[in-house]
């Protein structure tokens, strides 16, 4: 029995190629999408599993409102936080503190020789002493006890090690010293190995946090109470039994007991600030507070919003399958009638249909599995660059691919075998092989809302396509508040301690003829970076303590970045902050009607500063981060003692041959101050470009899961005028018998079909209306929308609809009649 199913099977197929071909191709398709997005999703959902007690690590976080009633989220927190935690916060079992360093300097001595440089490492911490009692390492040589527990001591991870000390065994590492920051020595106190496991941990080197706060480095490190930096964060591990909420209370009152100023600020409605806990499965898929600058971050909404899309585009492969099937089941109405006439059940003939259904779906499968790895080459662009595709490395694929198979098999197969097998052999035999009345009428509905379903989801990916586009395009070029064109910045050695080489190299490149501008800042007016502290005005009846975001320049940074003044003078040249300049954000939120009325007016540091400084002007809004978020408070200083970044603005607008000498001029002036340095640049607009990735990434997702829904949609409505064209081939002949035209015939026949297409414009549009506007909020700063948006999207599906139908019905108009006809 097998063995003649599977003949007649396979006799089908190749009688059919064309549509055996179209149903295996859009299974494949929707297959090869689901299988890839399991991938992403499964890849995403392990990070950092595998940590003992993960359920008990936290991440303390940071929350503030200021006073127009924004919250801003953010991952860092005051460094004296760790100790009172640890010292005061029953319910927490360790603590482990680590700030975040990026491309340090590191040399490696070598006896007998010149030492090893490393210009820029990565992946460098200062860690806390209870680091690796938080998370699980596996150590090769050291203590874990000890390794961290006094400053001037370094762990490094094997690679890393293997680095530094090529062919020493990890013992033998240990007691090694390693020159960081130019002229640090720290000895390496551990090797551990290398996280296993997809994780957001990939340190390289643990510094014990303890030298942070040596008198060596406490000057560009340790921050007060008040202080934040996004670069500071805390890690604990609460102890058995112990709540979030009741850690988060501890919290409150430590923070009430060392900041002079929390406890007015926590009874204050307006404005707060409060350390809240962060689950360690957060960390990966939740970007409200960030994880860390050098990884890849996801979120929740994403793989939610990736997994509806592949069940969406399975649906649409599996309507797609039905409707294609059921076109053709006049074809297979002889063979049923005579099958039914010789004994075969209804049972053997649904378990024959499904079968083949199971095959067709055996066949895609492998065919997806051929293509998943072009698939992952072909989105690298935004697919995590360690996400592989191996059978022996990840046996849950062979589980998700069976569930696949036999699902995909029976969604797509059931409702065509219980179809094809209800045909009755005496309406069959006698030449109507349609079923009985009344049964047609309710499959040609199914297969209409069918296709009506295909091209709803078809039309929704089109509208949010344009939208997702627009939005893109509206952020990269709506006005900021600054110039951003032909602007390149370059960073000097952060541990340069020298403000007169600073300025001859400033003065050196603006020399340059391709330079227009140069000026010693800080970060670029817009950043991913933010350096933050609280600062109170007294002038009004009650004290107004407000958190702002920290900028800083030279007089020459505000005139780069056409910053205007809108009232008051720009600041004095200075190398220490003796004056402010402040945004009108700012101003409003100190009471100013007019950003004049804030000129003069002082701002102190805290209840305790002697020494006010005054506000000499204020700067028109811009904005400081991407436009994911507000403007918020800020306030810009003259500080060259702490500015170590060059900005430059090109004499020419537009990229040229100019440029390249120009950069080359650059670089040798850097070379000639700092001849051990190394010369990196970034222009600025491509820095802000960068801000919008995901939202980048979104949009080609949106595009090529448009491309595949129409392909699958336009593949079932060509199922349907098979169909049609099927049953109605003896009205066009007599039709065309009797004088009609072949426009006259395709216009018959696409109208219904049009008609579809117009019903599901009218569903799809308030439904991607609607899933817009709540992808839309997360974007305070966003443009209008037309309707004219909407009625571009329906006009091209109708189109792409268009030229579908006319693929047959043309053809079927064109036919001679005499081939219809001659069978009556």
């Amino acid at each position: 029995m097998f063995k003649n199913y599977l003949l007649v099977a396979i006799r089908h197929f190749w009688r059919n190629k064309i549509f055996s071909f179209i149903n295996i191709i859009g299974l494949s398709i929707g297959i090869s999408a689901a299988l890839v997005i399991f991938l992403i999703v499964h890849y995403d959902l392990t990070f950092d599993k595998f940590h003992k007690d993960s359920d008990r690590i936290y991440r303390i976080v940071t929350e503030e409102r200021n006073e127009n009633g924004a919250v801003g989220h953010m991952r860092g927190v005051p460094e004296p936080l760790a100790a009172a935690v640890a010292g005061e916060a029953t319910g927490v079992e360790y603590t482990a503190p680590f700030y975040l360093l990026n491309d340090e300097p590191v040399s490696v001595p070598v006896a007998g020789s010149k030492p090893i440089l490393f210009r820029h490492q990565k992946d460098l911490i200062f860690a806390g002493p209870s680091y690796f009692s938080v998370f699980d390492y596996k150590w090769l040589a050291g203590s874990p006890a000890t390794a961290l527990q006094e400053p001037f001591h370094v762990v490094l991870t094997l690679d890393r090690a293997k680095t530094y000390f090529p062919g020493l065994s990890p013992n033998a590492m240990i007691g090694r010293t390693i020159t960081y920051f130019d002229s640090i020595p720290i000895q390496v106190s551990g090797i551990v190995h290398e996280l296993e496991g997809n994780t957001d941990f990939v340190f390289a080197e643990f510094i014990s946090f303890s030298t942070m706060t040596s008198n060596s480095l406490k000057d560009h490190y340790y921050l007060d109470w008040p202080g934040l930096s996004s670069s500071m964060m805390l890690f604990v591990k609460l102890s058995k039994g112990t709540t979030q909420a009741a850690v988060e209370a501890r919290l409150k009152r430590i923070q009430a007991k060392y900041d002079p100023e929390a406890a007015v600020n926590q009874k204050n409605t307006k404005t707060y600030r409060t350390f809240l806990l962060e689950p360690l499965s957060d960390l990966h898929l939740n970007d409200t507070y960030g994880s860390f600058d050098t990884v890849r971050r996801a979120s929740t909404s994403a793989l939610k919003g990736l997994t509806i899309l592949a069940v969406i585009l399975l649906l649409l492969a599996v309507i797609n399958f039905v409707n294609l099937t059921t076109a053709r089941a006049s074809q297979r109405a002889r063979e049923i009638g005579i099958r039914k006439t010789i004994g075969s059940s209804r049972r053997q003939l649904i378990l024959q249909f499904l079968g083949e259904t199971f095959m067709t779906t055996f066949v895609a499968t492998v065919v997806s599995v051929g293509l998943v790895p072009v698939l992952l080459k072909i989105f690298s662009d935004f697919i995590p660059p360690d996400l592989h595709f191996s059978w022996l490395h990840q046996p849950v694929l062979a589980g998700f691919l069976l569930l696949l198979l036999f699902g995909v098999s029976l969604l797509s197969g059931f409702y065509p075998a219980i179809v094809l097998s209800s045909f009755l052999p005496v309406n069959v035999l006698r030449g109507s092989f349609l079923p009985a009345a009344g049964q047609s009428t309710r499959s040609s509905v199914l297969r209409k809302m069918l296709t009506v379903s295909q091209f709803v989801i078809a039309q929704v990916f089109v509208i949010a396509t344009l939208i997702v586009g627009r939005q893109i395009d509206y952020m990269l070029t709506r006005d900021l508040g600054f110039r951003q064109k032909a602007i390149v910045y370059t960073r000097l050695p952060w541990n340069d301690t020298s403000i007169t080489r600073r300025l001859a190299l400033l003065n050196e490149l603006r020399a340059i003829p391709g330079i227009a501008a140069a000026s010693l800042g800080g970060n670029p007016p817009s950043s991913s970076s933010f350096w933050g502290m609280s600062l109170v005005y007294r002038g009004g009846r009650e004290p107004v303590k407000t958190q702002i975001e920290w900028k800083f320049g030279d007089t020459s940074f505000l005139p780069l970045y056409q910053i205007p003044l809108v009232a008051g003078r720009n600041l004095l040249p200075s190398d220490t902050v003796r004056e402010y300049l402040i945004n009108e954000t700012y101003a409003r939120q100190l009471g100013f009607k007019h950003p004049w009325e804030a000129l003069n007016k002082n701002l102190y540091r805290g209840p305790e500063d002697s020494l006010p400084k005054p506000i000499v002007g204020v700067v028109r809004d811009f904005y400081a981060h991407s436009l994911h978020q507000e403007i918020n408070p800020l306030v810009f200083v003259a500080n060259t003692k702490q500015s170590h970044t060059i900005h430059l603005a090109l004499a020419s607008q537009d990229r040229s041959d100019s440029w390249a000498s120009t950069l080359r001029a650059v670089e040798a002036a850097y070379k000639k101050f700092y001849p051990d340095g190394e010369f990196k640049y970034d222009f600025f607009d491509e820095s802000i470009a960068r801000f919008y990735k995901s939202e980048q990434d979104t949009a080609g997702l949106l595009r090529w899961a448009t491309a595949v829904a129409i392909l699958i949609s336009c593949l079932g409505m060509l199922g349907l005028v098979v169909y049609t064209t099927t049953l109605r081939n003896k009205e066009i002949g007599i039709r065309k018998v009797m004088g009609a035209t072949v426009t006259q015939i395709v216009a018959l026949l696409s109208g219904e079909f049009m008609l579809l297409v117009g019903i599901a414009f009218l569903i799809a549009t308030p439904i991607a209306w609607l899933g817009m506007d709540r992808f839309l909020r997360d974007y305070p700063i966003r443009p209008a929308f037309g309707w004219w948006l909407i009625l571009l999207a329906g006009a091209g599906m109708a189109v792409i609809a268009a030229l579908t139908l006319c693929l047959q019905t043309v053809r079927a108009a064109r036919a001679n009649p005499v081939k219809s006809l001659r069978t009556d």
